[in-house]
Formats: C-alpha cells, sequence, structure tokens
C-alpha cells in the first residue's frame, strides 16, 4: 500500500463492542447459535428445548433420554418425568460442551407456588448433572419469581450451595426479594413488559431509553449496585437491538440468535449506560420486603401480575407439549 492511499480501519462489531461492557448470554438451544456467536453462558426454557427437540438433528438427545425413562420408570407417568428431568439435563450438557460457563435448566413451571417441589426438583436435576459429569457449579436452576420460587431459591443457595436463575421479574419488588434472599442471578424480562404497555395503554411505540422494560431494569440494576447486592441482573426477553443498547454496563444480557446477528452485522458505536458509578449516585431509598409486602406491591402492580401468570401457563404449555412428544416415543 503507498503512503498516498488511505488506510481502511475496520470498525468492531456492535456485539464486539458489547461484549466489552456486557457478559452476553445466548438465549437458544440451538448448538449452531451458540457456535455463532459464543456467548459465556446459556439459557433454556421448555419452550427452547421442545423447539430444539422438533429437530432431527437432536433426535438422539429424545432417544436418549426416552431410553432413560423406560429404565427409571414403572408406570407411564413415572417414565415421562424422569424423561423430562433427563432432556433438560442433556440439552444442558451439550450447551456446556459449547460454551465456556453456565448454563441455566428450568424447574417445571407447574410447581411455581410449589417451595418444596421445587426445592427437590432442583437437587434431583443438579444429581444428573453431576451423574454425567457436570459440576453444580456450572448449572442455574432457573425458578419463577412468585414468593415461593425465591424462597426455594434462597433455601437451595443457603443449604446445598445450589445457584439459582429466578426467572419471569417483571417488578422492583420481585427483583428486591430475590436480592435478598441472595439468589445467584435474576433475569427480568424487558420486551414482555413493553408488550403490556403497548396493549393495555394508548402509547404504542417507545424510544428506547422511555421503553418501559428498559426502565423496570435500569432501576433493578441501580438499586442493586447502590447497595452493594452481589446477585447479578442479566435483562433478558428483547424486542429489538434499541432496547439491548439501552442496557449496556448492565451485568449479563440473554439475546436471540435474531437480534446477536443483527449485532453483529451491525459497525454502529455502543456505549456504556449503566455502571456501578452512576448507580450509586441515584437517590434509590433501601427498602424490605416480608411475604406480605411482597405479595401486596405485586399485586398492586398489574403489569407484573399479568405478565408473571400468563408467563408461567404458556411455560406449562410447553411442558405438557414435551411432556407428550416423551411419552408418545415412550409408547411406541
Amino acid at each position: 500500500m503507498s503512503e498516498s492511499q488511505p488506510k481502511i480501519i475496520k470498525m468492531s462489531s456492535s456485539l464486539s463492542q458489547l461484549k466489552e461492557f456486557t457478559t452476553i448470554v445466548a438465549d437458544t438451544g440451538d448448538f449452531q447459535a451458540m457456535e455463532q456467536f459464543k456467548p459465556i453462558d446459556a439459557t433454556t426454557n421448555p419452550s427452547l428445548i421442545l423447539a430444539a427437540a422438533n429437530q432431527k438433528k437432536y433426535a438422539h438427545l429424545i432417544d436418549k433420554a426416552v431410553s432413560f425413562g423406560k429404565k427409571y420408570g414403572t408406570t407411564l407417568e413415572e417414565q415421562v418425568s424422569a424423561a423430562l428431568d433427563v432432556i433438560c439435563v442433556l440439552f444442558g450438557k451439550e450447551i456446556l460442551n459449547i460454551i465456556p460457563g453456565r448454563v441455566s435448566t428450568e424447574v417445571d413451571a407447574r410447581y411455581s407456588f410449589d417451595k418444596e417441589y421445587s426445592v427437590e426438583k432442583a437437587k434431583v436435576l443438579i444429581n444428573l448433572y453431576e451423574e454425567y459429569g457436570i459440576d453444580k457449579d456450572r448449572v442455574l436452576i432457573k425458578l419463577a419469581s412468585t414468593w415461593e420460587g425465591i424462597q426455594a431459591a434462597k433455601e437451595l443457595e443457603e443449604n446445598y450451595g445450589i445457584h439459582c436463575n429466578l426467572t419471569l421479574l417483571f417488578s422492583f419488588a420481585q427483583a428486591v426479594a430475590c436480592a435478598e434472599a441472595g439468589v445467584t442471578l435474576i433475569s427480568p424480562f424487558v420486551g414482555r413488559i413493553l408488550d403490556w404497555y403497548v396493549s393495555n395503554t394508548d402509547k404504542k411505540s417507545y424510544e428506547a431509553e422511555a421503553d418501559p422494560g428498559v426502565i423496570s431494569v435500569t432501576k433493578i440494576f441501580n438499586y442493586y449496585k447502590k447497595f452493594d447486592y452481589k446477585t447479578v441482573v442479566m435483562g433478558a426477553s428483547f424486542r429489538n437491538v434499541g432496547q439491548i443498547k439501552e442496557l449496556a454496563g448492565c451485568d449479563f444480557l440473554t439475546i436471540s440468535p435474531k437480534l446477536l446477528e443483527e449485532l453483529e452485522k451491525s459497525n454502529e458505536p455502543i456505549r456504556k449506560v449503566l455502571s456501578v458509578e452512576s448507580a450509586k449516585k441515584s437517590d434509590l431509598q433501601k427498602i424490605s420486603l416480608d411475604e406480605a409486602k411482597f405479595r401486596w406491591l405485586l399485586n398492586e402492580d398489574q403489569m407484573a401480575t399479568d405478565k408473571l401468570s400468563e408467563g408461567i401457563r404458556k411455560f406449562a404449555v410447553d411442558v405438557r407439549k414435551l411432556e407428550k412428544l416423551l411419552e408418545e416415543k415412550i409408547q411406541s
């Protein structure tokens, strides 16, 4: 190249820039997407596993789970239950072969109001991971952010050293209760909050900085950092890259392959929006919650109440579909 020719400076992608501020988690059950975007952690739920389970390339995992179910269950119900546990763990194990960090594995959403069941099921899942050679420190048990789910997480963290990811989190009250319970990580949902406001108010579009989901996660992040809570904030459920950019600096962000690809193809600059320094300057006041206060504040928040119950119902529907698929294969 001659001195008269201008030097070409290649800008790093928006995704690469974002990774400088925030740990990126893949919101997918698709192994190829994880290999492409190289996230640190990954998260699954029944909906993602169901979508993957219906693809031929994952048929061997389904077959393995069915064989396990037949071996360890006597009744059909027991066989399906065992196969369901194993399919979640097998997908998690495959994911951990790709990523360097942790995978989140979800407890059946139908037991979101049963603390004792949630604790026992979490222990079963962790034992299965260990049987497959996976250390429990590489697994996050995913629980809905009901009062019972949060208390189950508290017991798992304190008594068994099992790390938890509290999902379906839509309100500040849920976030405060999780922090006080000492859970490892929370997944506040950005896009689903926006969905509710678009459906239930006259306002149908928002600039990213005024997005109600972005505002919710920003407040939670600032509260945690101001009062030195160790619980990690992982923004989740994004509808567009604008929401993601406004949360640059958040501890973790879990992002779908579609939006990861959009960020990968873009060279637009990413600025750090959230930081510990700015959080310390916020005027947030510390609060404490018992069960009665938690339930009242959640009840007062119509959006959070609606989206929490809706999310549990939708995950339960996909669990039943996954059970049906396993049941048919066991019987055949």
